[in-house]
């Protein structure tokens, strides 16, 4: 079976940094371009990162540019999402998602065919 697991999330205060990592089994990893979504109380799921199965690409929201890098490393079936300068803002259930072979970084949720079960990351100001 298909299994995401996020990890990292957790509480950090203005300023800091967290590391998510996602890892992924059951699927070809290598073939999939992985996203970071987020989602707060009341809103809608938003795209956070996204890059592509070949690795030659990334692309971010840009409410995080310049703060967020994501990463991937194939030989562990895992991507990352490095988050610095964190804002209470970016508090949010933050999640993996697999997106197979797409020609291009999706930013809808409903492009991505396998789903993590969340993080939580909690920025206290």
């Amino acid at each position: 079976q298909v299994e995401l697991i996020e990890s990292g999330g957790g509480l950090v205060q203005t300023g800091g940094s967290l590391k998510l990592s996602c890892a992924a089994s059951g699927l070809p990893f290598s073939s999939y371009a992985m996203g970071w979504f987020r989602q707060a109380p009341g809103l809608e799921r938003e795209f956070v990162a996204g890059i592509h199965w070949s690795a030659d690409s990334t692309y971010y929201a840009d409410s995080v540019k310049g703060r967020f890098t994501i990463s991937r490393d194939n030989a562990k079936n895992t991507v990352y999402l490095q988050m610095n300068s964190l804002k209470p803002l970016d508090t949010a259930v933050y999640y993996c998602a697999a997106d197979y072979l797409p020609w291009t970084i999706q930013t809808k949720p409903t492009d991505y065919n396998y789903w993590g079960q969340g993080t939580q990351v909690t920025v206290s100001s």
